[in-house]
Parts: structure tokens; sequence; C-alpha cells
């Protein structure tokens, strides 16, 4: 799997990522965007972009027990894995 970040069209992941007071350099970010892109739904994309402006939603979710965000999470984590292992700098 190769990660191609586009930066073309920005994802909500993206911005997200370059506003966050721990942001990484934009090249990090556009290659979470890549990751996102490959694992997540645009609405999942929209969900996950909030937990960096509230990361106590991320936990809320989390502990959700509504299966939607069960399968939102397994989502959430695959995308976490696969940024992890593309994204490193």
């Amino acid at each position: 799997l190769v990660l191609e970040p586009t930066m073309a069209q920005p994802g909500d992941i993206h911005r997200a990522c370059l506003m966050s007071p721990r942001a990484a350099s934009a090249s990090v970010c556009a290659c979470i965007q890549a990751a996102a892109n490959q694992t997540l739904t645009a609405r999942d994309q929209r969900l996950a972009a909030s937990f960096f402006a509230d990361p106590g939603l991320a936990q809320e979710v989390r502990r959700s027990d509504r299966r939607r965000d069960e399968r939102f999470w397994d989502r959430y984590r695959s995308f976490g894995e696969t940024a992890e292992r593309f994204c490193e700098s």
C-alpha cells in the first residue's frame, strides 16, 4: 500500500491536523489525510477531525454502546494504525 498525499484537496483531517496545538508538518498532516482517505468514509473523517479540537469526544465515542460508534471505532483504529505505519517522521 502506497499512500499518495494530495495537496489539491486537503480534507477535514488535514485541516484539523494543521490547526492542532500539537501541529505536525504539512507533509505529515497530508500523509495522515491520505491514511484517512484509505480507511475512513467522509463522515468518519469529519468525526475524527473533531477529535483534534475536542479529544474528550474521542473517549465518548470509544466508550459508546451504540453499534454505529463501535463500527466507527474499528475503522478509526485501522486509520490510526495505517497513519502510524506510513507517516512516521
